[in-house]
């Protein structure tokens, strides 16, 4: 009896592990330019940025692995470059990329909020909170300083705090307006639970800043509470 020939068999050809081997409308960066970064897939996006796989593993396939492994984008850029080298395939110089790429990220949202530039929506303020400190592993209490037209001054973090606590201080709070002849504040900080409902000690320390800072002739616009995903605005609940 005849051998049966290969190209007959259920399973497909085993497909070059380099991807310039492989036809161009399959190929993530020729994707990319013919249709546009939104017709990709995380796995084709992240490939990109990866550059090449290692022997036997495409970048798109170490693409896939990173998705899975740390359970989307997100995850990717936000693990450190020790756990992403745990990996094989994924050396100091791929894994600088991928920090690269999420520092890029969090400077393109804070390019809305960069001295000079002026408060004309909260969308904007939190969108820029989101990418700062949704993914922070510890509470985090900010403060945007705003000139009388309400045109950013300087975003400072002031207090780092433990995972479920910041100590605050509202002296400290007036002395920096004061050092930046700030008008008018902008509060900020995170919960690293991910549920940004405020807290007690949240609307205490809010209501204690607001009356520090009165007595300067600064005035506090807005608190926001960062979550996973969503801001809570303490002005919008009246709780100023």
């Amino acid at each position: 009896m005849a051998p049966v020939p290969v190209n007959t068999l259920n399973t497909p050809p085993r497909k070059s592990s380099l991807i310039k081997d492989w036809p161009a409308a399959e190929r993530p960066r020729e994707r990319l330019v013919q249709s546009g970064p939104g017709h990709l897939t995380d796995a084709e996006v992240l490939s990109i940025l990866l550059g090449r796989g290692v022997a036997g593993v495409s970048a798109l396939d170490l693409a896939r692995q990173l998705l899975a492994r740390f359970g989307g984008m997100r995850g990717v850029l936000n693990a450190g470059h020790a756990e992403l080298e745990t990996l094989h395939g994924l050396g100091p110089g791929k894994s600088a990329t991928l920090r690269a790429a999420r520092e890029c990220c969090c400077r393109y949202m804070g390019e809305k909020l960069s001295p000079g530039k002026t408060i004309s929506s909260p969308g904007d303020t939190q969108d820029f909170l989101l990418a700062r400190l949704r993914d922070r592993p510890h509470e985090v209490f900010c403060c945007l300083f705003l000139d009388n037209r309400h045109r950013v001054l300087a975003f400072e973090e002031l207090f780092q705090g433990t995972i479920d606590s910041t100590t605050v201080y509202p002296r400290e709070v007036v002395r920096q307006a004061l050092q930046r002849n700030a008008a008018a504040l902008i509060l900020a900080h995170n919960h690293p639970s991910g549920v940004p409902e405020p807290s007690e000690a949240d609307r205490l320390i809010t209501r204690r800043i607001r009356d520090a800072l009165e007595l300067v002739d600064v005035r506090l616009l807005d608190h926001f509470v960062v979550g996973d995903g969503t801001c809570v605005s303490l002005a919008s609940r009246g709780l100023l």
